[in-house]
């Protein structure tokens, strides 16, 4: 009864994450690929690129090294620097809409800066993986259950240089796949994994000055995680980005920011995936990374627009699309949005969109 239940969930799981990329291209992949999903608004907007901005709440995802800049506090339009302050930040997303189907992902963060310290966060990913039922082999229904997937983490980001941060990321993994029956274990699984980054703002910089930003960041590293018999590797995932202001003065700002990335396992002729920290290398012989790249406009820093451009090679699953969002700040308060559109019709991703809120204050 189980093997072709657990066929049946693990053939939905696949169908769910289709659209992210990262589950089964020709050379590699992994479990848990919600940890690869953009969780705000902001970034989905501009291409799903942010490895070298990094300058709000939403660093412990892109790049926890951004962390180390957030000493800053907004008063109007100015900036007060250096004053400790906190961010909190919610993010909400109906997932592959095209699928009709119970499917979320929810995620926040608790950001709180201190002065010659740095900055610590804690956030929270949460993804709904919906309903689903229960049958013999003979089709007799048992019941219904849900499947869900989320991690926890704790960061840390500081300067270590005027230009230069660092930072780092712990996070808990938990994937609730299937319950338990009398003839079965659960289908669940738990990990933890190690996020880096760094992140360089230089100061002047021949003709850039203070408008360039370069960062890197190495996502979920850890151990496997197992499922009753069966052991999958994380999604990890290494993000360089370059980012550059193109103009900014009393009313406008505008910045361009690229991103690749490169999913970082590798698996073999016999669906065995090498462990880290030997996929780290190995991995490089899978073909493909990841392009992105993106442009925000703010006015006055209250409103702003964006645009952007996501693509991979056909061995990574061929995805394209485009993305488009945008913000409206109140004193504390950004409300930020995002929206997909794919070049493919009918792909499960198309008309996905995402909401953010972020408020910073003393």
């Amino acid at each position: 009864m189980m093997s072709k239940y657990r066929q049946f969930i693990f053939a939905m799981l696949l169908m769910s994450f289709l659209g992210t990329g990262v589950l089964f291209a020709q050379a590699g992949g992994s479990s848990v690929p919600f940890l690869r999903i953009a969780p705000d608004a902001r970034s989905s907007g501009m291409g799903e690129t942010g490895v070298a901005i990094a300058d709000d709440a939403n660093a412990v995802y892109w790049n926890p090294a951004g962390l180390g800049f957030l000493d800053y506090f907004r008063k109007g339009d100015d900036f007060v620097d250096p004053e400790p302050y906190r961010q909190v930040m919610l993010s909400f997303s109906p997932w592959l809409p095209q699928f009709n189907a119970d499917l979320f992902y929810s995620y926040g963060i608790y950001a709180q800066h201190i002065e010659d310290v740095g900055t610590i966060a804690v956030n929270l990913m949460f993804m709904n993986l919906g309903e689903f039922t229960r049958t013999t082999q003979n089709g007799r229904v048992l019941g219904t259950f849900t499947s869900n997937e989320f991690a926890v983490g704790a960061y840390y980001g500081t300067t270590i240089t005027e230009d230069l941060g660092i930072g780092a990321g712990l996070k808990y993994i938990r994937s609730n796949l299937t319950p338990p029956t009398q003839t079965s274990q659960a289908g669940s699984g738990n990990s933890v994994a190690l996020d880096l980054g760094l992140l360089w703002k230089p100061q002047d910089l021949w003709i850039f000055k203070d408008n360039f930003s370069a960062g890197l960041n190495l996502q979920n590293l850890g151990p496997k995680i197992t499922y009753i018999s069966e052991s999958d590797p994380l999604p990890t995932n290494l993000k360089l980005g370059v980012a550059y202001r193109i103009f900014k003065d009393e009313f406008n700002d505008l910045k361009l920011a690229i991103d690749v990335q490169k999913l970082l396992v590798k698996r073999d002729s016999a669906g065995g995936s090498d462990p880290v920290p030997i996929s780290l290398v190995t991995a490089w012989e899978n073909p493909g990374m990841e392009f992105s790249i993106g442009t925000e406009y703010w006015y006055e820093q209250v409103i702003a627009i964006r645009a952007g451009y996501f693509t991979e090679p056909s061995s990574l699953g061929g995805r394209q699309f485009w993305n488009l969002g945008a913000s409206v700040r109140y004193k504390i308060f950004r409300l930020d949005f995002g929206y997909i559109l794919t070049v493919e019709e009918n792909h499960p991703l198309a008309n996905t969109m995402r909401f953010s809120l972020l408020i910073d204050w003393r």
